[in-house]
């Protein structure tokens, strides 16, 4: 006699893969320019509202907005124009910069702008950690964010910008015990590392938030990690309902991380700086935007980049009339 067997619910195996879990997600918000080289605050404040309202968090003065290219005023003004936008009471992150010989002077010089609008430090690395030891490090990053009562640290990997750095091991603990640093973004795509900082994070400080910056792995969020990512804002809504989607245990989770992952390998192609430019393209030939203009010291990716990434937004829905896009969007650019 065959043995028979009932046919499994799908929805049922995919929550035992992947128990529902919210996402606490965070989207590094590109900073859009006019075609004069401008900074086009209405623009950055529309894109603004737009991510808080499809349900993300959002931050700003990362690299995804040129953070490290804008001059100590120009942050400022990003910070001054987010908080005006999102209006009192409503939380936002902030990357925090410096160059300068005196690190502590300089980060708290930054944080103290930061914390003046209500948001939250995120410590972006400098050149000179780079030779420190973990211990040294660590009591670095503890005097960092002595002005804060809350900051996240952030590791990037330097093929984001030179500036950046991941981590060793000892390194990461040592961070993990600084009280004030409530979470790291992670940003080596690697995913295997990532799994062993959530390895670790697990044993020595559990409530302590690792943010996937991994725009080739967006699935980390299933296996532990939050997020605070650039590819978020090519589309934050349906980040958004793919978070909502997870935490709910629903199969449409599997499908809008596949859409969103292929937005992800085409636009973070090596030379992955030149995201930003890819994420501008994207959001004007979705009508996001009113051109795709970046800042003038920042990569770029060739007009026919605009061929791929009309093939994204079909895949994520995003374009209603597909031949008007090609006509008007794309076409024109492909000789640029």
């Amino acid at each position: 006699m065959t043995p028979t067997t009932e046919p499994m619910d799908l929805a049922v195996a995919f929550r035992r893969l992947t128990p529902g879990r919210r996402v606490h997600g965070i989207s590094a918000v590109l900073l859009p320019y006019t075609p004069e080289g401008q900074i086009h605050w209405a623009a950055f404040e529309r894109h603004v509202d737009r991510t808080t309202r499809a349900g993300l968090d959002v931050a700003v003065n990362m690299d995804t907005g040129f953070g490290d290219l804008l001059t100590d005023a120009e942050r400022i003004a990003v910070l001054d124009a987010t908080r005006r936008t999102l209006g009192s009471g409503v939380s936002f992150f902030a990357g925090a910069f410096t160059t300068g010989p005196d690190m502590v002077a300089g980060y708290h010089h930054a944080i103290a702008a930061i914390v003046a609008r209500e948001a939250i430090p995120v410590i972006v690395q400098a050149r000179g950690m780079h030779a420190l030891s973990a211990a040294k490090k660590a009591a670095l990053y503890a005097r960092i964010c002595a002005p804060a009562e809350r900051a996240l640290a952030f590791e990037l990997s330097p093929v984001f910008a030179p500036h950046g750095e991941i981590w060793d091991e000892d390194t990461f603990v040592r961070i993990l015990e600084v009280p004030k640093i409530l979470g790291a973004k992670h940003s080596s795509l690697d995913r295997a590392l990532e799994l062993r900082r959530l390895a670790t994070r697990d044993r020595v400080r559990p409530d302590f938030r690792v943010y996937t910056g991994n725009d080739l792995a967006i699935d980390m969020v299933a296996y532990g990690s939050d997020y605070l990512l650039g590819l978020s804002t090519f589309a934050p809504e349906a980040f958004a309902a793919r978070d909502r989607a997870l935490a709910a245990g629903e199969l449409s989770f599997l499908t809008l991380n596949d859409a969103l992952q292929h937005l992800g390998n085409v636009g973070f192609r090596a030379p992955v700086p030149a995201y930003k430019h890819a994420a501008a393209q994207y959001l004007h030939l979705t009508g996001g935007l009113e051109s795709d203009a970046i800042h003038a010291r920042a990569p770029r990716r060739p007009g026919s980049e605009r061929i791929m990434l009309l093939d994204c937004a079909l895949r994520l829905g995003a374009v209603a009339d597909p031949e008007h896009v090609y006509a008007e969007r794309v076409r024109p650019f492909l000789s640029v």
